[in-house]
């Protein structure tokens, strides 16, 4: 029946003028194009007109094996792991060089490159087709040096050590605690050295045992090291915020005149105290403040200071920023150190087994620096650390004493303060946005 219609349409156009087939055959592709519409204009979940069929078709995967026989070296870049050996980063690059490796370990500038060795750095390698060294560069010291040894027309020479300075790169990362601050940072990127120095600059303001909430949030922005465009190491948090039971703290790390840098609130106060209470980390009271009978002389006299017992050559630190009024020995104390303080304050440091290297009387010392070691000098039965806090020359209880505040800034220091910080704060903010966005 169809073909017939057709047939007959066909007949009928064929005795048309020209004039009207125009006219009859305008309708005809107009109907034709809604139909096209009609047929394209199908909802994106309508199932298709016709039936799917995936076809897979492997292709083949061009060779990657370099030619041996072109004598190019490859290029190798590795990152030195903790534990590693030079035996193991040779693997790693696929040296099989017996001879360059005796050649680091035959030579003192060798032994000495591999004993400072960095986790973290890079070491980069020419390495021949069959294995062998052509270049080698080893990262070493704690700064930014390299130790290269190359293959020369002589065999294997040592191109010396280098500087070759990291580059510094400003990072941001926030956060918001579910379980713990540590699985918080873990989910943030923050690499654990950042996330250990965030809480140690907020414990003076939160106890992160027992303040820390779900829902408690944190930002910060610190330093990242790259070398040869590969993360080495962390730098200095310059700026930090943390939201503890919808309380605020902000800290920024501010620079002074004198060069150096402390962390402050961002209304510009020093999250440092004064004074330190003890001047050893790990310690224990062994003996306080007040009359005591002396374990040598066997009478009861006033014990002027705080026993802290300690292994011999256990590091003290300066409890203050001072100047060093006196560094020797002075009767039953046995080696003693006297910084002096702001504000008539003074420490005493006495029974160590040595000083500090280099330092002397005269000599600037700030809060934290390592200044002499404990031992057993003068009248001491056993090692520890005799400390005093005196006031006017006259000892106070050290576990007792009400210390005075750190110093604020001067108006000078908190508009250079303003200028330095404002940055940093912007920074914060910046993240709070984000961190708001992504919640949402």
């Amino acid at each position: 029946m169809q073909a017939r219609k057709k047939r007959i349409l066909a007949d009928l156009l064929a005795h048309l003028p020209s004039a009207r087939r125009g006219w009859v055959l305008a309708p005809l592709f107009g109907i034709s194009l809604f139909g096209v519409v009609a047929a394209t204009a199908t909802t994106p979940d309508s199932p298709p007109p016709f039936p799917l069929q995936t076809v897979v078709e492997r292709l083949p995967v061009a060779p990657t094996a370099a030619d041996a026989g072109s004598g190019l070296p490859f290029v190798h870049d590795e990152r030195v792991l903790p534990g590693d050996t030079i035996e193991s980063i040779f693997r790693r690059l696929n040296v099989s060089d017996p001879e360059a490796l005796a050649f680091l370990l035959g030579t003192d500038e060798g032994r000495t490159a591999l004993r400072q060795l960095r986790s973290g750095r890079a070491v980069t390698a020419l390495v021949e087709p069959d294995g062998r060294l052509r270049a080698l560069s080893l990262p070493i010291t704690q700064a930014s040096g390299r130790f290269s040894i190359e293959r020369t027309a002589e065999g294997l020479q040592i191109r010396g050590e280098e500087t070759q300075a990291l580059a510094t790169v400003v990072e941001m990362r926030s956060g918001v605690i579910q379980h713990s601050l540590f699985g918080a940072t873990d989910a943030a990127g923050l690499p654990d050295s950042v996330a250990t120095k965030l809480a140690e600059i907020f414990g003076t303001e939160i106890n992160f045992h027992t303040d820390l909430r779900r829902g408690d949030s944190f930002s910060v922005v610190y330093e990242t090291l790259y070398d040869q465009g590969s993360p080495s190491r962390t730098g200095k948090i310059l700026a930090a915020e943390f939201v503890n039971r919808g309380e605020r703290h902000v800290v920024v790390l501010f620079r002074g005149d004198d060069g150096r840098e402390q962390y402050y609130t961002a209304d510009g106060r020093s999250l440092r105290q004064a004074f330190l209470r003890s001047p050893l980390e790990f310690s224990r009271v062994t003996s306080g403040f007040g009359r005591r009978l002396h374990p040598i002389h066997r009478n009861w006299r006033t014990h002027a200071g705080v026993d802290f017992a300690a292994p011999i050559g256990t590091p003290i630190k300066a409890t203050s920023d001072g100047t060093v009024s006196f560094v020797g020995t002075q009767r039953g104390y046995g080696n003693i150190i006297i910084v002096q303080h702001r504000d008539r304050y003074s420490t005493a440091y006495a029974h160590l087994n040595g000083f500090a290297r280099g330092l002397r009387k005269g000599q600037r010392v700030n809060q934290g620096d390592v200044i002499g070691y404990v031992g057993k000098t003068g009248w001491a039965t056993g090692p520890h650390l005799h400390y005093e806090i005196r006031v006017n020359n006259v000892p106070h209880d050290p576990m007792r004493i009400a210390l005075p505040a750190a110093q604020p800034l001067t108006k000078g220091e908190l508009a250079k303060f303003n200028e330095q910080t404002s940055p940093l704060v912007a920074r914060i903010a910046l993240l709070n946005r984000s961190t708001v966005a992504a919640l949402r």
